[in-house]
């Protein structure tokens, strides 16, 4: 996959350094924020944090019609900084955490999937960032 063909969304979260970052990989927090819309959800969230280790959030629609595992492994985590991972199904996927003066720019970088548009695959994870944002500033 070339490097142009990866999509990148990211959000300005009003929170410090530590927050953001405690905020993304801690289970309980990610099954209260790691959904698209309200009528999915995250119902558990299991995180080896560290690299090599696995991950594993269950996201299901509320009402119980579809759900999926969404796991992977991580390939590199620089302390509140960077996390990098592959996905099982081999995609890349890489977030950075930029301590702006106004919150901490996230930002994730990915290689899309061959099931659905650039434009949804886009949408979809610019929604869960948007949710993590409105969690973190709410909830700290």
């Amino acid at each position: 996959m070339k490097k142009t063909d990866r999509i990148k969304v990211s959000v300005m979260v009003d929170a410090p350094l530590e927050t953001v970052w405690a905020y993304w990989v801690t289970p309980k927090h990610i099954t209260k924020w790691n959904q698209a819309s309200p009528d999915w959800h995250t119902p558990r969230a299991t995180n080896d944090f560290k690299e090599g280790g696995h991950f594993n959030y269950r996201m299901e629609a509320k009402d119980g019609s579809v759900g999926f595992d969404f796991t992977g492994m991580y390939t590199e985590i620089k302390e509140k900084e960077r996390i990098a991972y592959t996905l099982d199904d081999g995609r890349g996927v890489r977030v950075t955490f930029m301590p702006k003066d106004d919150g901490v720019l996230v930002e994730e970088t990915f290689d899309p999937e061959d099931q659905n548009s650039k434009d949804l695959q886009r949408a979809g994870w610019q929604a869960i960032l948007d949710t993590f944002k409105f969690y973190v500033e709410s909830h700290s």
